[in-house]
């Protein structure tokens, strides 16, 4: 029996606004197959995207654009006013993001897959799916601040947002490691990236 197997899943997760999307870059340069389930999530409901049917069926044509995609700012009100509408909400969105990632993740050969799961914390099948966790972590102060700088976004909505999420206790309690991702420049925060990888795939990488 191998006692130190490959590491062939990594979970990656971090609140709005942490840097979690940079981190995978990183880990892509580094060699990691990326499954980005926001990506995915944005593909389902996309004009003609497979979920569009059944949101407009539970949700009515008001969630749809004029170019037949999720309006996703109605839909996000939607979903702070009434916790039954993102049960709902998920309930149509997960299974489909679950089998789009899964068939990405067949595409890996033997490189390890990097799965971007912004809900990993809240959802024991996809920590059960890894063997390793990756948090990025920052202050709510700095995710508050870099998504209002998004456009659309405001302090309050970013706010809003941030309360929703699993905490920084939370996702930190579930975490193998952790990148501290406040007052590093893009090279301190890759060079972490690949210093962990080193530490975990056993390759080292030199930087870009």
């Amino acid at each position: 029996m191998d006692l130190n197997p490959p590491l062939r899943a990594i979970g990656l997760t971090g609140g709005i606004g942490s840097g979690k999307s940079t981190v995978a870059r990183s880990l892509v340069a580094c060699g990691a197959h990326l499954v980005d389930t926001d990506a995915i999530a944005r593909e389902l409901t996309a004009p003609g995207g497979a979920a569009m049917p059944a949101l407009a069926a539970a949700f009515g044509a008001g969630v749809v654009a004029s170019d037949g995609a999720l309006d996703r700012n109605c839909m996000r009100q939607l979903a702070f006013a009434d916790a039954g509408t993102k049960a709902r909400l998920e309930a149509i969105l997960h299974p489909l993001i679950g089998q789009e990632a899964h068939r990405q993740a067949a595409a890996a050969a033997a490189r390890p897959v990097v799965f971007d799961v912004p809900l990993l914390v809240e959802s024991s099948p996809w920590r059960t799916r890894v063997q390793r966790v990756l948090v990025v972590d920052c202050s709510e102060a700095t995710q508050i601040a870099r998504v209002a700088l998004r456009p659309g976004w405001t302090e309050d909505l970013a706010r809003r947002v941030v309360a929703q999420q699993a905490t920084r206790a939370a996702r930190r309690a579930v975490a193998d490691a952790v990148i501290f991702n406040e007052g590093l420049s893009l090279q301190a925060l890759d060079a972490e990236v690949r210093a962990l990888w080193s530490a975990w795939v056993g390759t080292t990488v030199a930087p870009v």
